[in-house]
């Protein structure tokens, strides 16, 4: 064995020492590898890079997947035993899962899988959708639909913002309600954001959600003789549209459909929820007061002590955070333009008085019934330099301002490591000249140490080792190995 052993090493040696052309190709080809992985920011110009995935901090969580279920208006003793238990029970034999721990809140249930570290990451979210959709039909209740948690880690929340109204200075100056904004982040920025790639999710927080609220009447219920089943079952049946076939009138054939989405208030004031004996119907606004409000919240967002609203955007596992948070900006940028805009009127510096004659000096309405009429104001505004503005009146942008963005704590990581990484070597090549005092040995010697960081970057590439802080470090460490070696 060591015979053998050692006739390889020598005919390894002999190999490497007759094929020079090749072992300098060999070693010129992996420090181009190694300089394209690099996680660090090098301008290499035309050469192509594909930097390893990079984090400030290194993930430390268990492998670890999430199933929730939504079960609104139940205790938390109801959604214990009729969802979280079944749940927990039939998700027990999933592949690879090592622990299963669950919790159990007033109208929802959290499960959470903690598996093997040797588990991948996607291949355990298959086997949990497997299970889920393989449930029986009675396990549980009606309307409860778990889901599979969004693709992230703890540690993947890289990027948080908020939606507020600026002037065109820059500075703070609101004229937008909760509610406005909440919808704003819902409806355009979250799907905006959720096109970024490498981002798995962009939660919203803060503000207030719109919806319709429907406030019953006892007294008038009793003197219609309506129910609260009644009323439900008729608000649910009316919020649809449906298919009435079709017809052929002069042989052109007609699709009839029923309008039924509510679009308004009136929409849902005019639901008839039973007809009397003199075939008049009672509608749902004899027996209840509709209106628009906010739907309940268990919690919100501050800056600097003020309500705001807002959204946390999460990268995706395995994707390079850094380059995530780049791809959000990227989209911020392309979706700014279509924030909305509005006029602010100081109220406390002016009179409603006041607005309307100037508004009627310039050729436009002030008001629109009893609110502003932005769009008159926004057209006299972009249209008139602002020096000309009254000091009582500016334009309020929505734009999204980032308050945690995890880009200067990676630049910084990189940047400490990489000069430390640079003085080591440096100063140990020093010593190696010093102590060995042969230009030709020293070389040889020295060569060794940025050959062998770049060959440990090629290595964390081919493994899936993201570079952060506890890797990099590592690599400073072993340099004083590395020369010992050489």
């Amino acid at each position: 064995m060591g015979t053998d052993s050692q006739s390889f090493f020598q005919r390894s040696i002999r190999f490497c020492l007759e094929q020079k052309l090749l072992v300098i190709l060999t070693v010129i080809l992996f420090c181009g590898w190694g300089i394209a992985v690099a996680p660090f920011d090098w301008k290499t110009g035309r050469f192509p890079r594909s930097p390893l995935p990079v984090d400030a901090i290194p993930n430390l969580g268990e492998n670890q997947q999430i199933v929730f279920a939504d079960w609104m208006g139940r205790s938390p003793r109801d959604v214990e035993d009729q969802v979280t238990y079944p749940l927990t029970v039939a998700l027990m034999g999933v592949p690879g899962v090592k622990e299963v721990r669950s919790t159990s809140m007033f109208g929802f249930s959290s499960i959470y899988l903690i598996f093997e570290e040797n588990i991948e990451f996607y291949w355990s979210r298959a086997r949990i959708l497997e299970r889920l959709n393989s449930l029986p039909q009675d396990t549980l209740p009606s309307g409860v639909q778990p889901a599979l948690g969004p693709d992230a880690t703890a540690l993947g929340q890289v990027f948080w913002y908020t939606l507020e109204g600026r002037s065109p200075l820059g500075e703070p100056v609101g004229g937008w309600d909760l509610h406005e904004l909440r919808s704003l982040q819902d409806w355009y920025v979250r799907y905006g954001l959720l096109a970024a790639e490498g981002i798995a999710e962009v939660a919203s927080i803060g503000g207030f959600v719109k919806e319709y609220h429907i406030e019953l009447n006892p007294e008038a219920m009793g003197r219609f003789g309506v129910s609260v089943t009644v009323v439900y079952r008729v608000v649910s049946k009316s919020n649809l549209d449906i298919s009435a076939g079709t017809t052929e009138i002069n042989r052109v054939e007609y699709v009839i459909r029923g309008l039924g989405f509510i679009r308004q208030l009136s929409d849902i004031e005019e639901i008839a929820v039973k007809m009397q004996a003199d075939d008049i119907p009672v509608l749902l606004k004899h027996v209840a007061n509709i209106s628009l409000g906010p739907a309940a919240r268990r919690g919100g967002l501050t800056i600097s002590g003020a309500e705001a609203v807002g959204g946390v955007a999460v990268v995706r596992e395995g994707y390079n955070p850094l380059q995530a948070i780049q791809n959000v900006k990227e989209k911020i940028k392309e979706i700014s333009p279509g924030l909305p805009a509005r006029a602010h009127i100081d109220w406390k510096a002016v009179s409603h008085k006041e607005i309307s004659q100037f508004a009627a000096h310039h050729g436009f309405e002030a008001f629109s019934g009893t609110e502003t009429n932005h769009e008159s104001w926004l057209n006299w505004l972009r249209s008139t330099p602002s020096d000309k503005w009254p000091e009582w009146i500016t334009i309020s942008q929505i734009e999204i301002v980032p308050f945690y963005d995890r880009t200067d704590l990676i630049y910084e990581t990189l940047s400490t490591l990489n000069n430390a990484l640079t003085q080591q070597v440096l100063v140990t090549v020093l010593v190696v000249v010093v102590m060995l005092f042969h230009i030709g040995t020293s070389f040889v010697v020295s060569l060794m140490l940025p050959l062998s960081i770049l060959l440990c970057f090629v290595a964390m590439k081919l493994f899936g080792v993201d570079a952060n802080i506890v890797v990099l470090a590592g690599i400073a460490i072993a340099i004083g190995t590395i020369v010992d070696m050489g």
